[in-house]
Order: C-alpha cells, then sequence, then structure tokens
C-alpha cells in the first residue's frame, strides 16, 4: 500500500542544483513540505520561492553538513517549520578526478567529510524525532560507484561504497520501528556535480571522455525518490542495465578489473 505523502515534511540537503533541487521540486508538487539545504542561500530561496507560487510549503536554509550543529539546526527549523519531519535526505556531496599517489591525505579526508559524515550529520538529529513517532523515511544520494571502484576517482567511489554500507546496516537495524531506510544509486547525472568535478580536477579524464555512457536527467533520479518515498525499498537504481552490470562485477571481479582498467585507459 502506497504511503500519503501529502501535508508530510522532508529535508534536502544539496538542494540548490541537480538531483537535491529536482527531488524537491518532485516532493513539493506530491504535497510534501520542503527545507531545502545547501551552500548557496541564493539558489535555496529562489527554488523555495518558486515552490511557494505554486501553492507548495518550503524554508531554505543555508548549511554546510561537515558542521553537526548546523545539520542539526536544519532538522529543528524543518520540525518548527512544518510541525514534524518524516524523511531526510541526505545529497550534499561532490567529487573529483585524481590519480591517488597525487592526492593529498587533506584532500581525501575532506570529501569523506563531506560525502560520508556529512550524510550521518544530517540522519543522526533526524532519526531521533522519526522513532518517536515510530515513522520517517531515511534516504541517501549514493551512487553506482558505490559498488565499484574506477581509476582517479577512488576517494569519491569509497565515499558512496561508505554511505552505501551504512544504509544496509541501518536498515537493518531499524527493522520494525517503522522508519524506512533507502539509497540511491544514480548514474551519470545532467548537472553541474560533473562541472565541479572538472574544476576540481583541473579538467577531466574519466567523465569527459565517457561522456556519453549512462547519462540522465536529475528529474529521472528526482522520480524514481518519489517513487521510493510512496513504496519504501531499500535501494533505488535508475539503471536496470548499470545495476546487472555490476552484479556481474561482483561475481567475476578478474573480468571486472580488466573492464575498469580499460574504462580508465578511454
Amino acid at each position: 500500500m502506497a504511503i500519503e505523502l501529502k501535508g508530510r515534511a522532508i529535508a534536502i540537503t544539496g538542494a540548490g542544483t541537480g538531483i537535491g533541487l529536482a527531488t524537491a521540486m518532485a516532493c513539493a508538487k506530491a504535497g510534501m513540505s520542503v527545507a531545502l539545504a545547501g551552500r548557496r542561500l541564493g539558489k535555496l530561496q529562489e527554488a523555495a520561492q518558486k515552490i511557494k507560487s505554486q501553492g507548495g510549503r518550503a524554508i531554505a536554509l543555508q548549511v554546510d553538513v561537515t558542521d553537526p550543529a548546523q545539520c542539526e539546526r536544519l532538522i529543528n527549523d524543518t520540525v518548527s517549520s512544518f510541525g514534524s519531519i518524516y524523511a531526510v535526505y541526505a545529497n550534499a556531496g561532490y567529487g573529483y578526478e585524481k590519480q591517488f599517489h597525487e592526492t593529498p591525505q587533506a584532500d581525501i579526508r575532506a570529501i569523506f567529510e563531506t560525502n560520508f559524515w556529512g550524510s550521518l550529520n544530517v540522519i543522526r538529529p533526524a532519526l531521533g524525532f522519526m522513532l518517536r513517532a515510530r515513522s520517517g523515511h531515511i534516504l541517501m544520494c549514493s551512487s553506482c560507484l558505490s559498488k565499484i571502484g574506477i581509476p582517479y576517482m577512488c576517494a569519491y567511489s569509497a565515499t558512496k561504497a561508505a554511505q552505501d554500507h551504512f544504509g544496509r546496516g541501518i536498515r537493518a537495524e531499524l527493522r520494525g520501528t517503522g522508519v524506512h531506510v533507502s539509497t540511491v544509486h544514480p548514474v551519470k547525472t545532467t548537472s553541474e556535480f560533473f562541472e565541479q568535478v572538472e574544476r576540481a580536477s583541473g579538467g577531466s579524464r574519466v567523465y569527459r571522455r565517457n561522456s556519453d555512457m549512462f547519462v540522465q536527467s536529475a528529474e529521472t533520479v528526482a522520480a524514481a525518490t518519489l517513487r521510493c518515498l510512496r513504496r519504501p525499498r531499500g535501494e533505488v537504481w535508475t539503471s536496470t542495465r548499470m545495476r546487472l552490470m555490476l552484479a556481474l562485477a561482483t561475481a567475476f571481479p578478474g573480468l571486472a578489473d580488466m573492464a575498469v582498467a580499460r574504462y580508465g585507459k578511454k
């Protein structure tokens, strides 16, 4: 039986652009109250105003997910504005392409602080409200790369794998509490993410050369996420072909190593 989303509140990080923004608009269209969080307040306010102009409810908050206090404020402000919180979507994150031996240790720690610890920072304060209500939904925007590492993006892949493993573990821990846990695994998405990858990398090695592979819109990912909110499931995949390829890679790791090495050489 589908969950009625109208009137329920969701907090979304990284909501100013890309998947986060598309998901915020989809949730608002479904009747959810939306707290949009991110670093660029102007973009968040524009999105919130658009939602309000269409009859929806939204707030915009400038949040750095690496700061636990700011994440706690996001959740508290969501509850004070809308009366409760049903869902939280840990979507903020970034990537870069660099060889491991050329990457400063500080850069690797920094990407974990945002992509992985930033997810836990926003989930932890929300979970208390959900457990008391015995109702809620935790979502983390992982990646298809959570299932396999690729050259030049091993740090990014590792952060996404950490989200994936935590998601599965938490899902088992919370079974029977009324709180659902889902990880979202998009393929390459048309958004500012890859422009940021190129800026951070001094030019993209892998994704520029493989720009036509498995490309989807942010709206496609948002629609799949909304379906998961209505009918919760553990993993959200937007490409059956990619999912099957990665299952094959897990079953035959030697074959996967050859394919990944060839992919990187392109």
